[in-house]
């Protein structure tokens, strides 16, 4: 995944459920209490048959031996609260018992099938934030002069697994940074991203120029969706090479301190240069069409050459980021919000971001979101 993820595991999930030993032991505690209040009340209120809740509640929150135990402390309860009401052998004292040992039953199977289910989600979990772990190499803290943070929060919060995909390839010497946003979001978009990833380490390994790589990248990824798609139906590599597509930035960095960086934009939010007090957006002065729409431009892709001077920071982002609403409706001002956070160092900076906008939204993210941050050092 990114630098930064959440870890999914049964022990946590379990955690989340809401303690299972405190609230068994509340449980347990819960027909004595009632049978203690059975007693002082008299026989005018009888809270004997409110004492079958205690099960049927272990059931959501406790393991099978937890609702076990319950229904054992339970059981005796409900025949001491019969007694001191004197109903013992009266035709409803035994409906009460039977309904009790029914529910009870079914709360132990209720409980075996939950707790499977639970073990289910996390173990899919797990192997959801390997998958995307795969997908997304954390990226390297530093490549000579450059400092690197990021962070990929997916919409799909129960799966850990989206559609925007980042890289970074040293080419010693240069550096290559690509972060792209497949179309669609979550599960849906994870395939097509898996394939830009692929293509773009598969590019970068032949070490040709920026745009000649980043025509290799079309080319490799639109095969990559047109074989997929024959596996799954006659004529659907025709359909998704018109459905499917990545907007991407892909940089090429001189890792030391001195020198221009290049750019190439395939239909992606600008890159914003912090530089300072200043947030600059680097607008592409010929924007290219998305991978997989690349037989959309009458040209091949151009790289414009950016200055990125020492101190200065780049922040690639998603438009998830940008396409953030609060409940009032208002974007995320991404750029606005910058200069306040403009010293901090690249892994500050992205948590500095990725807690504004949580903040700004104040729900679950409508759709995924990554942030890649380039610092370059100052010069000795």
């Amino acid at each position: 995944m990114a630098s930064r993820h959440r870890s999914r595991d049964p022990e946590r999930w379990s955690t989340m459920c809401g303690r299972p030993r405190l609230i068994t032991g509340g449980l347990l505690l819960l027909p004595v209490a009632l049978l203690m209040a059975d007693k002082l009340s008299g026989q005018g209120i009888r809270l004997a048959p409110l004492m079958v809740a205690a099960p049927a509640l272990a059931a959501v929150f406790c393991s099978p031996a937890g609702v076990l135990a319950v229904t054992l402390v339970t059981v005796p309860c409900v025949v001491l609260t019969a007694k001191v009401n004197l109903v013992v052998g009266w035709a409803n004292f035994y409906a009460q018992l039977g309904a009790l040992l029914l529910i009870s039953l079914g709360a132990v199977g209720a409980s075996r099938i939950r707790e499977r289910r639970e073990n289910q989600l996390a173990h899919t979990r797990a192997v959801a934030e390997v998958t995307q772990r795969v997908l997304l190499k954390p990226l390297p803290p530093q490549l000579g002069d450059l400092s690197l943070a990021s962070v990929y929060v997916a919409a799909d919060e129960e799966a850990s697994v989206g559609g925007d995909v980042f890289g970074v390839a040293d080419l010693g010497g240069q550096v290559r940074i690509l972060i792209g946003d497949a179309h669609g979001k979550g599960l849906a978009a994870l395939e097509t991203a898996s394939y830009v990833v692929s293509a773009f380490r598969r590019a970068v390994r032949r070490r040709c120029s920026l745009c000649a790589m980043v025509t290799d990248l079309e080319e490799d990824f639109t095969d990559d969706l047109r074989a997929s798609s024959v596996d799954r139906r006659e004529d659907a590599g025709r359909y998704l090479a018109l459905e499917e597509f990545v907007t991407a930035v892909i940089l090429e960095v001189p890792d030391k301190c001195d020198g221009p960086m290049l750019m190439v934009n395939l239909g992606h939010p600008p890159p914003l240069l912090i530089d300072g007090g200043r947030v600059v957006p680097l607008e592409p002065t010929a924007p290219a069409p998305p991978l997989g729409l690349g037989d959309l431009g009458c040209d091949g892709p151009r790289a414009d050459t950016v200055d990125f001077p020492p101190g200065a920071t780049v922040l690639l982002y998603t438009d998830g980021v940008i396409e953030a609403r609060n409940r009032a409706g208002d974007f995320y001002p991404l750029a606005d919000r910058l200069p306040t956070w403009a010293q901090l160092p690249p892994q500050a900076l992205i948590e500095a971001v990725h807690t504004d906008l949580r903040r700004h939204v104040g729900r679950r993210l409508g759709d995924d979101v990554a942030l890649v941050a380039i610092h370059r050092a100052n010069a000795d």
